[in-house]
This record gives C-alpha cells, sequence and structure tokens, in this order.
C-alpha cells in the first residue's frame, strides 16, 4: 500500500463511521467529542476496472479482491483524533492530532453537512458547515506557517555557514511535507514573492503557507449526512460558493454504506461497494425494509453512498494516482494470474515500477513490455492508469 490516506474533522461529525464503513472494522463511534483518541489505522480498498477479463482469464489477487470485473486494491486509511479550534497552539489532542496527519499523503474531511453540531463537536442548531471547513484549513495553514517561519529564522541566522536560496532552508524545514527546493521556488514565484524573505510580511507569510500546504495535503471534502434534508439544503449554497473553488466536495452517507455492507455479510442483500444500486435477498421486518429504500432512494439521487468515490477522488483525482498491474498475457504454470495491482504516482516510469516492485529488478532492468499491445517500452516511458506491464530484467 503505497498511499495513505487521512480522515480529518472535528469531533462528532461521522468520520468514526466512515472508517469503519470503508474498511468494516470496529472502532468505537459516538456522537459526543475525542471518540476517537488513539488514530485508527485499517485498510480501505478503491476501485480499478479488472484487466483479466480482457486476456480471457479470472485474476487470482495477492492482495484486495475481485467482484464481477471490478478490482478493489487496498489503500491505508488513518481516522486521526477529532480536531477542534486552537489544536496547531496544542488544544484538544492538536499536537497528537498534527503529529498522526503528517503521515497521510491526501486527506478527507468529513463535515456534518446538516450543521448540527458545533466547531467542537457538541450538538447544535443551525451551525454553519462552511465554519468547520475554514476552521480545519486555518489549523492546517498555521500549523505550516509555524513550520515555514522556522525555515525563515534558520535562513536568516546563516548559522549553516554557507549562503543558500531561501528554497533550500525552507525545502529542509519543510521536508516532512515532501516538498523540495524546485517546489518551493515555484510556489514562492507563482505567488509573485521575491526570492528573499526580507520584503515578506505576515500576509505573505500566510498566503506561501497555505500555498504548500493545498499543494502538499490535498483535500476532499466529504458532506456526510447527506441522506438527510438539513444536510441536502445546504449543499449547493456551500459547494458554490466561490471561496471553495479549491476543493472538491463528495456527498456522502457513511451510515448508509455501513449498513448496507453489514447487510450484504448478513446475506440479506446484494451489494458491491461503490454501486448505484442493492438488490434485497432475504424477507426482512417491515422497518428495516423502509429503512433499506430509504437508502435506495439516497443512493439513486446522488449514485451512490459516496464512501468509494471519496476514496477515490482523493487518490486518482487529486493525487493524480494511477493503477498498474505486473503481469503477463497468460496465466503462470500454478493458474496465478494478474495477482497484483499497484497504485503509483501519475507519470511514473517503466523504470520506476520495476524499482517500485522491487530494488534488484530495478536494478537489472533491461526493458518491459505492454502486455495489451506486445510492445517494448523503453525505462523512460511513462505508464498510464490500468496499464498491463510485464518487466525484463537481468536479476
Amino acid at each position: 500500500m503505497s498511499y495513505t490516506i487521512g480522515l480529518v474533522g472535528k469531533p462528532s461529525v461521522g468520520k468514526s463511521t466512515f472508517f469503519n464503513a470503508a474498511t468494516m472494522n470496529d472502532v468505537p463511534e459516538g456522537a459526543y467529542p475525542f471518540t476517537t483518541i488513539d488514530p485508527s489505522m485499517g485498510e480501505a480498498y478503491v476501485r480499478v476496472e479488472c484487466a483479466a477479463p480482457e486476456f480471457d482469464h479470472s485474476c487470482t489477487p495477492n492482495h484486495g479482491y475481485c467482484a464481477d470485473g471490478m478490482r478493489f486494491v487496498p489503500t491505508k486509511l488513518v481516522d486521526v483524533a477529532g480536531l477542534v479550534p486552537g489544536a496547531h497552539e496544542g488544544k484538544g489532542l492538536g499536537n497528537q492530532f498534527l503529529t498522526d496527519l503528517n503521515e497521510a499523503d491526501v486527506l478527507i474531511h468529513v463535515v456534518d453537512f446538516t450543521g448540527e453540531t458545533d466547531l467542537e463537536g457538541e450538538p447544535t442548531e443551525d451551525h454553519d458547515p462552511r465554519d468547520d471547513i475554514d476552521f480545519l484549513e486555518n489549523e492546517l495553514d498555521m500549523w505550516y506557517l509555524d513550520i515555514l517561519e522556522k525555515g525563515i529564522e534558520r535562513y536568516e541566522s546563516g548559522y549553516h555557514g554557507t549562503e543558500r536560496d531561501i528554497e533550500a532552508d525552507l525545502a529542509e524545514q519543510m521536508s516532512a511535507f515532501g516538498i523540495g527546493e524546485d517546489e518551493l521556488k515555484q510556489v514562492i514565484l507563482a505567488l509573485d514573492l521575491p526570492l528573499a524573505p526580507e520584503p515578506w510580511d505576515a500576509a505573505d507569510r500566510e498566503r506561501l503557507a497555505r500555498e504548500i500546504r493545498i499543494r502538499t495535503k490535498p483535500m476532499v471534502i466529504a458532506a456526510n449526512k447527506m441522506d438527510t434534508e438539513a444536510a441536502q439544503e445546504n449543499w449547493e449554497p456551500i459547494t458554490s460558493d466561490p471561496d471553495y473553488e479549491h476543493l472538491t466536495f463528495v456527498p456522502v452517507s457513511a451510515h448508509a454504506e455501513k449498513a448496507l455492507k453489514q447487510g450484504d455479510e448478513q446475506d440479506v442483500l446484494s451489494y458491491r461497494p461503490g454501486d448505484d444500486g442493492f438488490e434485497i435477498t432475504a424477507d426482512l421486518p417491515d422497518e428495516k425494509q423502509a429503512g433499506l429504500e430509504q437508502i435506495r432512494e439516497f443512493i439513486d439521487d446522488f449514485g451512490g453512498t459516496g464512501v468509494q468515490s471519496a476514496l477515490e477522488t482523493a487518490l486518482f483525482d487529486e493525487l493524480d494516482a494511477i493503477a498498474v498491474f505486473p503481469g503477463a498475457r497468460k496465466p503462470q504454470d500454478d493458474g496465478t494470474f494478474l495477482q497484483d495491482c499497484f497504485v503509483l504516482p501519475g507519470g511514473s516510469t517503466a523504470e520506476e515500477f520495476a524499482y517500485f516492485l522491487h530494488t534488484d529488478i530495478g536494478d537489472g532492468f533491461l526493458h518491459a513490455h505492454d502486455v495489451r499491445s506486445g510492445r517494448q517500452v523503453g525505462a523512460d516511458t511513462e505508464l498510464s492508469h490500468r496499464d498491463v506491464v510485464e518487466i525484463t530484467t537481468t536479476n
């Protein structure tokens, strides 16, 4: 699992329900602050159309599973402690939250779109979900700003003993966020800032911290509880707000996803995660039947429960990741076929894929084959989503 998705948000918005729905783990859920204290790690899945049927074979996954031609590829999901205003100053579980958060490549911010929980996660009425979006982004920005300021202090002190460009000191200070000198220089220039911090005022530094955060911790908003009238009334005003053009919103009902998965496990209905429909396969009490029909109405209107969509939007849209199958045109002698499917950064080359599989394979890389076309491809060939690639190596 090459990527980690972080679930973030204030307490009591349904993060743990989302986590359980995505992973079918059993972590505590409750409508009170800090139900989650320690981060919960689990295996979620993203859907990739399986390539095996194109070769008239069935796949035999090592990891994840395949259902009706859809490959479910594992990814790591972490549900971190609920965030409250002032977390960057250590309030609530702030310091722990930020430490846990740094492991994530992309964030899903679970927001209670009903407006029925305040910023502390307590029950209320007529709360504006925009406030939740704003406060969380601000907390992250202030966290980044604090680290940015340390990088500026490092540059201005010159204690490293040599004259260096500002981006070098900032990159060293912010290395944990996965941003290098070249990208930092691009960000500074994109904001029309000089390549020296002396003229930067407080607003410039905040803008820079925010832009670095947006680039290194991309975010999807999971608009949770969209199966309620109150949340649906908030959808259009918020998603059309120009202040949020940098964000992607996904309508979600984590409760509905979990109910459908539980029903499928109990053989009372047939449901494939992420589908826009399900089939009831058993006689149920009227109350349960009515509840499922309400869920059916919701997913008919929104094209699904949104849980799978949020995960896949995070990886494939926000991170521009691709899924690649290592394999050959025919099954191995033991009958195995297309055992693996890996999620890689977009733009990955054939040689980088070889190194991803194993250092020895990369060291001995000769060439690769596009299994569909049979065409030999070189080390620098960029791979595409759902490519099937066979590596030829000396090792």
